[in-house]
């Protein structure tokens, strides 16, 4: 798949679609047009039936994500108008992460910072290579932070840890990140891509109705009990009952084989 810029990379891998932030000479720092990058191929993915799984990684060794390219802040970023216009972008990004209907991964190796955090809270899960770090240094710059990013924190980590690192604005480790509930799981650096490679293809392998089922379930039971939505949380349940996979996956368990699933 070729993108606007060449910052970001998107790769589709059997049913795995690799997206890759590709400035390591800044960490990964992502600018703008990175942003819409990153909202072009969450969108194609989840247009392609083949892809089951979205991962994201950064390129090189040293950073997954080491946050918002500061440089651009002068010009995209300082008056009113102009933090609108970047923020509209940057949120339209993360929300086609958030909430695409296929399950996604970060796969994190060394810094998580800022805008990073805020890409990997985006994702299903998160798995972490060993010496990996975590910051959020809004504090430091002055910068506000917008309710929908420190919600995705407080889902994730709970009110106490969610203070604790926005106070702090300091790195934190991976050690300390698995303790918060902000990484799913640690590997060794030299086994993670294997490790991820390895989560994606199993859940690739589950019936799509099903894995993306329990991802709108979940979703929903985030939200305030008077803002859920009960008769799509019926529907996707229905769905998977009165779906040919069901039938798949009911005539494998019997004959003693794996099931191919169609997601259909």
């Amino acid at each position: 798949m070729k993108l606007q810029t060449e910052r970001m990379i998107a790769q589709k891998d059997g049913a795995i679609g690799w997206i890759t932030f590709n400035n390591p000479a800044r960490h990964n720092a992502v600018s703008l047009p990175m942003w819409q990058g990153l909202f072009d191929a969450v969108t194609a993915f989840a247009e392609d039936d083949e892809v089951r799984v979205i991962v994201l990684k950064g390129a090189g060794d040293k950073a997954f994500v080491s946050g918002a390219d500061i440089s651009e802040f002068e010009e995209k970023r300082s008056n009113a108008e102009n933090i609108a216009a970047y923020n509209a972008v940057s949120h339209a990004a993360t929300a086609a992460l958030h909430d695409v209907n296929k399950p996604t991964i970060a796969m994190i190796r060394g810094y998580c910072v800022g805008g990073g955090v805020s890409v990997a809270l985006s994702c299903d899960l998160r798995i972490a290579a060993q010496g990996s770090s975590f910051a959020v240094p809004a504090a430091k710059l002055g910068l506000g932070y917008e309710f929908e990013g420190v919600r995705k924190l407080v889902d994730v980590v709970g009110p106490s840890f969610a203070r604790e690192i926005f106070y702090t604005a300091r790195q934190f480790t991976v050690e300390e990140a698995v303790t918060m509930g902000l990484v799913n799981r640690v590997v060794p650096v030299d086994e993670l891509e294997a490790f991820v490679r390895g989560y994606a293809e199993r859940i690739a392998a589950n019936a799509p109705l099903t894995v993306a089922s329990i991802k709108t379930l979940v979703a929903q039971t985030l939200k305030d009990e008077s803002e859920r939505n009960v008769a799509l949380c019926k529907a996707v349940v229905d769905r998977c009952f009165a779906s040919a996979d069901y039938v798949e996956g009911r005539q494998a368990f019997m004959e003693k084989r794996k099931p191919k699933f169609t997601g259909r």
